[in-house]
């Protein structure tokens, strides 16, 4: 067994074969290692924006069940640990260095994400969970994820434009590949998403033996949560909420342990304030236009006056940053541009250049100058990348961090 530094070593040494799509790696690595993916019931969810936070609460509400519950979600914020969970805690370091080395030798084949795919099925198993919940990766059809049995229950939740390049320049594109997640006799739960889009996933799970149904259309969902307490902020959540409702009930969940997961539930960066002693700051890993305008509606709610909102912002170049950044300066009038961790970024000068605001050399200094620009009262936002969600919440909290990748 490798130590854990050195297992994440050779597991970060993985990251330049990218996001691969497709599944023969994966159903080659899981048939060499026993098919761990078949020793648990599993729910999967899919979807653009969202996809975590549902994760979070049926990862919940299963616990609240009274189920031994595993969680698989992607990127990390602080550590890679944080990625496989069981009974809602990041793997200790142990067992995962264990994992990893096993998954590293006999999936020597296997990318980076693949890899952290197989380990946790196999931490899973190891584990005796008895459901887990697997969040998707990147679009569904091709994803490493894909190659579980039928879930349990399933969901996609909103469709909104990001990963063009891998998923088509459509949202009925990146529909069909998100709907790719369909199996024979499964009911996928729908977020909201427009008709030309539902379309597009209907076609794809019906050629598949799949069926959908939407969540926002279920009136019992809708009268639950409008009820309920919600531990994520933002109204967006409650949208998220009807989603979870509803796969909850398909787990067995009766609403007490539904209420209990929904208002239990905990999700960093995801418009998540930290109180710190210079005043408070709102981390949103937000990261394309659909995230964003959630970001600026619950901005709205706040009732905050522009003067006493300032910006931390940085952006991958790959993301539509032009359209992210122009509705945020319509809100936002101090802007503090920086360069996130990880693959290539927006310079701030460019940043500047198209909104302006201050370019700075780092998020430390980003956020000192932000939050001199509003005072102890005033709100600190942090936005455009959850790589940079990722470094401040470290940052702010004290946190040890493994290198971010946003795979």
């Amino acid at each position: 067994m490798l130590p854990l530094s050195d297992a994440l070593k050779a597991l970060y040494a993985r990251v330049p074969l990218g996001m691969r799509l497709g599944l023969d790696a994966m159903n080659e690595a899981c048939a060499v290692t026993g098919h761990p993916e078949r020793a648990f019931e599993a729910v999967h969810i899919a979807g653009t924006n969202g996809k975590g936070s549902v994760s979070a609460m049926v990862e919940a509400i299963a616990r609240a069940s009274g189920k031994k519950t595993g969680l698989f979600t992607s990127p990390h914020l602080s550590r890679f640990a944080e990625r496989i969970r069981i009974q809602g805690e990041p793997i200790a370091d142990d067992a995962l260095a264990a994992l990893l080395s096993d998954a590293l030798v006999r999936g020597s084949h296997l990318s980076f994400f693949e890899t952290a795919t197989l380990a946790a099925f196999l931490a899973f198993r190891e584990a005796g969970v008895q459901l887990a919940v697997i969040e998707v990766g990147l679009g569904g059809r091709l994803d490493a994820t894909n190659v579980i049995p039928t879930p349990r229950a399933a969901a996609i939740t909103r469709i909104a434009f990001d990963h063009m390049d891998r998923l088509g320049p459509t949202l009925v594109d990146i529909a069909r590949e998100k709907a790719g997640i369909a199996k024979p006799g499964l009911d996928i739960a729908l977020g909201p998403v427009s008709g030309d889009v539902r379309e597009a996933i209907d076609a794809v799970a019906h050629a598949r033996g799949a069926t959908t149904s939407s969540a926002d259309l279920d009136v019992e969902a809708r009268d639950f949560v409008k009820g309920a307490r919600v531990g994520l902020s933002g109204a967006h959540q409650h949208a998220n909420a009807r989603i979870a409702y509803v796969l909850g009930k398909r787990l067995g969940a009766n609403e007490t342990a539904i209420a209990e997961g929904l208002a239990n539930v905990r999700w960093s960066g995801r418009l998540e304030t930290i109180t710190t002693t210079q005043g408070p700051v709102l981390l949103d890993a937000a990261h394309n236009p659909d995230g964003v305008g959630s970001l600026i509606d619950y901005l709205t709610s706040l009732g905050i006056g522009r003067d006493r909102i300032a910006l931390v912002f940085g952006v991958l170049a790959d993301k539509s940053w032009q359209e992210m950044l122009g509705s945020l300066a319509r809100v936002i009038e101090r802007r503090f541009y920086v360069t996130p961790e990880g693959r290539a970024a927006v310079s701030p000068a460019t940043l500047a250049s198209r909104h302006p605001g201050e370019a700075m050399a780092d998020a430390e200094s980003a956020l000192a100058r932000a939050r001199a620009s509003v005072g102890r009262e005033g709100l600190v936002v942090v936005a455009g990348s959850i790589l940079l969600v990722g470094e401040v919440r470290s940052r702010l909290l004290g946190l040890p961090r493994d290198a971010p990748v946003a795979m």
